[in-house]
């Protein structure tokens, strides 16, 4: 497939309904010049990562790819970058969009604009086989004075630290393969990671690793994923919800995401909208 195909402006705001004027932020004026959508992510299975020449892969890449068809563009370049780059770099206009698989968070609310939620999902714990420690939430970490491993700028760090989990058991460290690296080494007890990661991890620790039930942890520490955009592009992302609103949770939708384990029990409920998410996670 080739991410770089141009679709003519003219068909993509009429699809999209945004008329040429001064009050087009700046990626519609990007669009407007001919210019990519330029989509940030990092190195995340399942939820974005690159493939071969940096295709995006992964359900949250999938599916804004497919809300992003729906409103009548493909020019899409994927620029990849590490987790802790991908707000920066968005501020900093290296991409247009956030398509990571980013939980809606307060913090990330006060510098950055989130679409409607794509997801809900809850977070876990990669743990030895067997977990020897019996370690199921970050109080078994801060009761145990156990040695947790989570990456740089996850919410995992905020919702240790929020339980009680000192800051010195706590290794931030930039991603997944490095949290894999740490567990299998046994410099940490734990890693906290999403359900999703955590699945992954296991699968590629040959058995030395193994995932704890996400259901252990608080209701609070559910949360929802959303693309982000810089605040400036508001007209975009009006439209960009507009679009997504239809293709949430359809048979095209799920049947793309399928292949990386998003069902139809991630499909958020309509109701719960990014501004009540901004205020309360």
């Amino acid at each position: 497939m080739n991410w770089m195909l141009k679709t003519t402006i003219i068909a993509a705001t009429t699809i999209v309904g945004v008329a040429t004027s001064t009050l087009a932020g700046p990626l519609m004026d990007r669009l407007e010049s001919g210019e990519t959508i330029r989509i940030g992510f990092s190195n995340e299975v399942p939820w974005a990562y690159p493939g071969d020449n940096n295709v995006p892969l992964g359900f949250a890449n999938v599916h804004t790819l497919g809300v992003l068809k729906a409103m009548g563009y493909d020019n899409v370049e994927p620029v990849v970058t590490d987790w802790g780059g991908l707000i920066p770099g968005l501020k900093a206009n290296r991409f247009d969009i956030i398509t990571g698989g980013m939980y809606i968070l307060e913090a990330r609310c006060e510098s950055i604009d989130f679409s409607e939620p794509m997801g809900i999902f809850g977070d876990a714990f990669v743990v030895p086989a067997g977990n020897p420690k019996n370690i199921t939430s970050y109080a078994d970490i801060k009761d145990q004075g156990a040695t947790m491993v989570t990456g740089a700028g996850y919410n995992t760090v905020d919702a240790a630290k929020r339980e009680g989990v000192a800051a010195d058991q706590i290794l931030e460290v930039p991603g997944p393969t490095e949290i894999l690296a740490t567990m299998r080494v046994g410099r940490a007890d734990a890693g906290a990671v999403t359900f999703f990661t955590g699945k992954n991890l296991a699968a590629q620790s040959n058995g030395e690793l193994e995932v704890t039930d996400p259901n252990a942890l608080p209701e609070w520490t559910q949360n929802w994923v959303g693309i982000g955009f810089r605040p400036e592009d508001s007209d975009f992302l009006a439209a960009f919800n507009a679009a997504q609103a239809k293709y949430l949770g359809s048979e095209e939708m799920l049947a793309a995401v399928a292949p990386y384990e998003y069902t139809n029990l991630q499909v958020p409920d309509p109701s719960v909208t990014t501004e009540w998410i901004c205020q309360n996670r």
